[in-house]
């Protein structure tokens, strides 16, 4: 089985520098690529000089993580892509139950590993913690973190179980099956085109799985971190392009539910004196309705499979009941 780890890079020549040396150690019979996104610095002279043997494709812009894959995988060959934050460190090891549950499990498309906070090693790390889940109106979540509320790694995820989604930190996918699913979807610019891929991989009854043997450990925020407007901005808007595209039932009652918490969640911004993540929230709104006669025609377009959700409201959940783990 061939594997191909890829590193999206943009500007991240430091990064590369610290993490990088973990991947080259750990990844014996791997290829490791370095997908950049047009940087500006001087990523490629240094991959070019201490990493001689890392291969190299370079991307004719900076097209985000969603162009930034599809355009630099369709120059890879390999059974298995691993797409590899360039803010992660890997451990000894971390391949080898992710290959063995791809070779002994069909049915097994995509697969996350445990991730942890490369800040502080004993806590699960935000993007994707213990596998991802979502709600009925879009909320992702994940095992080991709801909200901002991160829960320490006690091995109480160390299971091989599905999940709904995968990490885009750490998102490895059989090539056969990135192909069939038309790749990510370049609109999204960043975050959230890992919850879409994987959301239409399940209303195609392909599996994601979590593989809590194999750990790395992610920095996290490197490009955008949690206090840019600019985050929460892609993060709103893009979790409704999900939801329209992929939900099933009846989209007008769970698209009103959806941006009615949005609202809540807008004025609590306002009221915690955040207002550029209030005009966030409301311009991820806007932009949302100029793109939804398009997002309509891709949903017609798409297969929407009944029991996406485990719980109906996370928002629900977290706040009124105040239940604060998975």
């Amino acid at each position: 089985m061939k594997i191909a780890i890829v590193i999206l890079n943009w500007n991240g020549q430091a990064l590369l520098q610290q993490f990088l040396p973990s991947v080259v150690e750990h990844s014996k019979g791997a290829d490791i690529y370095v997908a950049d996104n047009a940087s500006s610095d001087d990523s490629i002279p240094f991959l070019k000089k201490q990493f001689p043997n890392v291969k190299i494709v370079q991307n004719i812009s900076n097209g985000g993580y969603a162009k930034g894959y599809n355009d630099a995988l369709s120059y890879i060959d390999a059974d298995i892509f691993c797409l590899l934050n360039n803010d992660v460190e890997v451990t000894a090891n971390w391949l080898t139950a992710i290959i063995k549950e791809f070779e002994t499990n069909d049915s097994t498309t995509i697969i996350q590993p445990k991730i942890l906070d490369h800040k502080n090693k004993a806590y699960f790390e935000y993007a994707g913690a213990g596998g991802g889940f979502i709600d009925k109106y879009g909320y992702a979540y994940c095992r080991g973190r709801v909200f901002n509320r991160i829960k320490k790694d006690k091995q109480q995820y160390d299971d091989t179980t599905p999940i709904f989604w995968a990490s885009g930190a750490c998102f490895f996918i059989r090539k056969s099956a990135f192909q069939e699913l038309n790749g990510f979807d370049e609109s999204y610019f960043a975050h959230f085109e890992e919850i879409d891929l994987c959301w239409r991989a399940f209303n195609k009854n392909m599996v994601t799985t979590y593989v809590g043997a194999s750990t790395v450990y992610h920095l996290g925020g490197a490009t955008l971190n949690a206090i840019n407007p600019q985050k929460t901005y892609l993060n709103f808007r893009n979790s409704l392009f999900t939801l329209t595209k992929n939900a099933n039932g009846f989209l007008f009652g769970i698209i009103f539910i959806r941006l009615t918490l949005d609202g809540l969640a807008s004025l609590k911004f306002l009221l915690d004196l955040k207002p550029a993540h209030f005009w966030a929230i409301l311009r991820s709104h806007f932009s949302y309705y100029a793109h939804l006669p398009r997002l309509l025609k891709q949903r017609q377009k798409l297969q929407q499979k009944k029991n996406y959700y485990q719980t109906v409201s996370v928002v629900w959940s977290y706040f009124v009941r105040k239940r604060y783990r998975y």
